[in-house]
């Protein structure tokens, strides 16, 4: 039991405890969100390129197809003439034997038999231009024969390679088909994912947020009470008056906050003071007056040139009493609280700047 809880106090003691600390990891969560961000959008890109070589290669597979279907019907073609020449082989083949077993048989004595039949020499003759001519066409049936059993088996070796040919084309064909959608589903897999890490790196960071958030609210507590037992007080040195004096309620501190409208910085630069439209702006020291005008989200606004490094801004006034370039003295009505530009309702945008950094206005008021 004693060492969990020593184990349990150590761990509480590794935890962000102060808002500085949750800032770190709230800025370190939000480079992680953008990065697994930035890997969904390559992943999709990736995706979407491989959904359009599938739908080129489905499209080249159905041209294939109608290629197949079309080489499909003239090889049909082809084996119907290869079954007709192999009928014609079989009938002359067929009648070719009783050719030659006739002639094994009988030999050359019917031939004879013939010829001394014959009545005259013009006979004679006309028998054996008969005998002779029998004998011509058998050689002349066996060289036909010979040519179809030849045509044949060339017809059925071009049906066979083409069949293989179309087997290959298919078969490759197929195995890209599902390589493609191997890699649609692994990249799938992928988004879902980061999909994933996204909400659950997004959850921390809402965590962290709301941990911030009541961080420096118990930090403003401690600084509004510094009587409080261990509170981290903050003191300033002085050296800039309150710009609003006699209205203290801080409505926005420095530092993160949440989004209080859209367009508006989850950085605030700034302290924001509450108060009614109209209520006087002071000059918080003596300096150069150096903008004064409107500026978008910042609305009316004014910024002073203390010297040595130090400069202070005033947004989202109502109304502007100095110009540019004009001195000013510390504790000088310069403008009015108002609304102006990108604002929830009245109040005094005060900013510090050290050597161009927006800094803390506590530590210098």
């Amino acid at each position: 039991l004693l060492i969990g809880v020593m184990c349990f106090s150590m761990a509480l003691q590794c935890q962000a405890t102060t808002y500085e600390d949750y800032k770190e990891d709230i800025s370190d969560a939000e480079k992680e969100d953008k990065k697994l961000e930035a890997e969904r959008e390559k992943a999709e890109k990736e995706q979407k390129e491989l959904g359009n070589k599938l739908d080129a290669l489905i499209a080249e597979m159905e041209e294939l197809e109608a290629k197949i279907k079309a080489k499909e019907e003239e090889l049909s073609e082809k084996e119907d003439e290869l079954v007709k020449a192999r009928n014609e082989e079989n009938d002359q083949y067929e009648s070719m034997k009783k050719r030659i077993k006739y002639m094994y048989e009988n030999g050359n004595v019917q031939f004879i038999e013939i010829l001394f039949e014959s009545e005259n020499i013009g006979d004679f003759l006309n028998k054996a231009e008969y005998i002779s001519t029998i004998s011509e066409y058998d050689r002349e049936m066996l060289k036909v024969f010979k040519a179809i059993t030849e045509e044949i088996k060339e017809q059925e070796e071009v049906l066979k390679e083409e069949y293989a040919d179309m087997g290959i084309m298919q078969n490759e064909l197929i195995d890209n088909q599902n390589t493609l959608e191997n890699l649609l589903e692994s990249a799938s897999e992928e988004i879902s994912g980061l999909d994933s890490a996204i909400a659950a790196n997004q959850k921390k960071l809402k965590k962290l947020r709301a941990a911030a958030a009541e961080a420096l609210r118990k930090q403003q507590e401690s600084t509004d009470n510094p009587g409080n037992a261990g509170a981290s007080v903050i003191v300033g040195n002085g050296f800039f008056t309150h710009p609003c004096p006699g209205y203290t309620r801080i409505s926005s501190e420095f530092g993160w906050r949440e989004q209080p409208l859209p367009g508006a910085s989850t950085n605030h630069k700034g302290m924001d003071f509450a108060a009614p439209t109209g209520t006087p702006i002071y000059a918080a020291a003596a300096g150069t007056v150096t903008t004064a005008r409107y500026s978008g989200n910042a609305g009316k606004m004014i910024s002073i040139n203390h010297g040595d490094g130090k400069v202070t801004i005033y947004m989202h006034c109502n109304a502007m009493y100095v110009t540019p370039g004009q001195k000013v003295t510390k504790g000088q009505h310069i403008a009015a609280v108002g609304s102006t530009g990108n604002s929830t309702g009245p109040h005094l945008h005060f900013q510090v700047e050290i050597n161009g950094v927006p800094t803390n206005p506590r530590k210098y008021l």
